[in-house]
């Protein structure tokens, strides 16, 4: 009776009544006892989310749960007793399943778990992970086979988008030309990641990498740090963050991005622009070649007067046998001593305006530019017929700048204003000189013919010029200069007509408030 029990389609109403015929009369509570027990494992197997299913040796099926039938969507009178190819069998994958079952059934194989497609009733396929085993009789001879099927087909597509998604991400990451690396903190020697453009540059090695990449970056992620590695001499923009790695670590996340090229071309700009300086004095001085002349010219020939005049007298005095006083010839000597001293001023006002040099930041005294810059300038106003009128704030802060650079600033707005006024009735150039908000302004306003609207936009574009004669680099190359010292160059309408330009270069001290410029003027 028992194997025809296994041999044969296995129902719980069946099972129940074979074990009911195998109870001796007379024993209704251990009958009782029975029928417990197996509402008991029947309400377990009703319960269970797995799916179970057992089949015979001919591969019918014997048995199906309520989970299985769900995972089908097939009532379990549509299973049971069902023959091979089942119903839930995918059609593209019918002859594979039948060859692995004919194996199983041979007793080739002896379990199986494996992860197969299922054909739910409406078509669609479902992932299930299938673990199959030999049911065995209580005689301990196999009657069949069972099989536990659990749905996975969630989780399956949660972690194929994971997977994808990590691919995705990981390609990304190579593909940056930015090195990105992760590693724990020193002293262990671990580098955890590290994509391809980290390995050209740096290899596997974390110490010319990572180490010195992190401890050149002290800031939050935020910021980023400029550092040059001198291992394979290249610039890099770095940023930092500590983050929790998969294991729970605290490790460091660095990203590194070769700025070399922009290093480059920025020191190749800087030295261009330093060319195009020392271009823009020449330049300059060659403008005011034809006043230089004429301003030397004054002090040369004062002291070609005084020598000949010391000398003519020094004759007559031997030819009538007298001896000339010393007192007469003092005088002489010193108006002489004088205008050398004064074609002196000029020619080292040049020479310090010309001359060639790296720029050199030092705490200077506004006024000490201001008198340079205008005593080159009014060379030219005397010759142009123009009055420079003079507001200059008393006791004036040191500043920090380069001092020739501000003066040729101060120069090439001074000389500007000037050449706008050549055909203006009212010649007077203002210079006011005033300290602001923590910051010195410097202002040069003219009365000529004013700012074209044609003009407006581009009067500070390189090799931009109303001039004939112009290359169009002095006002780009005074707002380069001024904004490199971390001020500001702009222009306004004068409201009297012509031009207001201004910059401002920041104090390094406050400021008092309460200065009140000093009017003076020059001709």
């Amino acid at each position: 009776m028992q194997s025809a029990l296994y041999t044969n389609p296995v129902t719980l109403s069946g099972m129940r009544d074979w074990l009911l015929s195998l109870l001796r009369p007379g024993q209704p509570r251990a009958e009782q006892e029975l029928l417990r027990e197996i509402a008991f494992r029947r309400a377990m197997e009703d319960s269970m989310p797995t799916g179970m299913r057992t089949i015979a040796p001919d591969g019918r099926i014997t048995y199906v749960n309520p989970a299985f039938c769900r995972i089908v969507g097939l009532p379990q009178e549509s299973l049971v007793g069902a023959e091979p190819p089942y119903p839930y069998w995918p059609p593209e994958e019918r002859r594979q399943l039948e060859v692995n079952l004919k194996r199983l059934l041979k007793g080739d194989l002896k379990q199986v778990n494996t992860q197969v497609n299922v054909m739910h009733s409406d078509g669609r396929r479902l992932i299930c992970r299938m673990y199959t085993s030999p049911l065995r009789g209580p005689d301990g001879l196999q009657a069949g086979w069972m099989t536990s099927v659990t749905d996975i087909t969630e989780p399956s597509r949660i972690r194929a988008e994971l997977a994808q998604a990590q691919e995705r991400f990981i390609t990304v990451l190579q593909s940056l030309d930015a090195a990105v690396s992760v590693a724990p903190p020193a002293p262990e020697d671990e580098l955890l990641f590290a994509n391809e453009a980290y390995r050209k540059w740096f290899g596997d090695s974390l110490e010319i990498g990572h180490r010195l990449l992190s401890a050149a970056h002290r800031s939050p992620w935020a910021d980023s740090r400029e550092f040059f590695n001198a291992a394979v001499q290249r610039w890099f923009d770095v940023r930092s963050r500590s983050i929790q790695w998969v294991d729970g670590r605290l490790v460091q996340l660095v990203v590194a991005t070769d700025i070399t090229q922009r290093h480059i071309a920025e020191e190749n700009q800087r030295l261009q622009y330093e060319r195009l300086e020392q271009t823009s004095r020449l330049i300059n001085m060659g403008e005011m070649a034809s006043s230089l002349a004429h301003e030397l010219n004054q002090p040369l020939t004062a002291i070609s007067n005084y020598t000949m005049g010391a000398a003519a007298r020094v004759r007559a005095a031997a030819h009538r046998g007298e001896n000339l006083s010393c007192e007469e010839l003092e005088g002489m000597l010193v108006k002489t001593a004088r205008q050398a001293e004064r074609a002196g001023q000029v020619i080292r006002r040049i020479r310090s305006f010309v001359k060639r040099s790296d720029p050199i930041r030092k705490f200077v005294d506004p006024s000490a530019i201001i008198a340079d810059a205008l005593g080159l300038a009014e060379i030219d106003a005397q010759s142009l017929g123009v009055s420079i009128e003079k507001s200059i704030a008393p006791n004036l802060p040191a500043i920090h700048v380069d001092p020739i650079l501000i003066e040729q600033v101060l120069m090439n707005l001074l000389k500007n204003g000037m050449d706008s006024m050549k055909d203006s009735p009212e010649k007077e150039l203002v210079l006011s000189v005033v300290t602001r908000d923590e910051q010195i302004v410097f202002a040069v306003r003219d009365h000529g013919k004013g700012m074209a609207p044609e003009v407006r936009d581009h009067i500070f574009d390189s090799f931009y010029t109303t001039k004939t004669e112009g290359m169009g680099m002095g006002l780009n190359i005074c707002r380069s200069i001024i904004e490199s010292h971390q001020g500001r160059l702009w222009f306004e309408d004068n409201p009297e007509g012509g031009c207001l330009f201004q910059f401002s270069l920041p104090l390094g001290a406050v400021a008092d408030s309460d200065r009140s410029p000093v009017t003076e003027k020059t001709q």
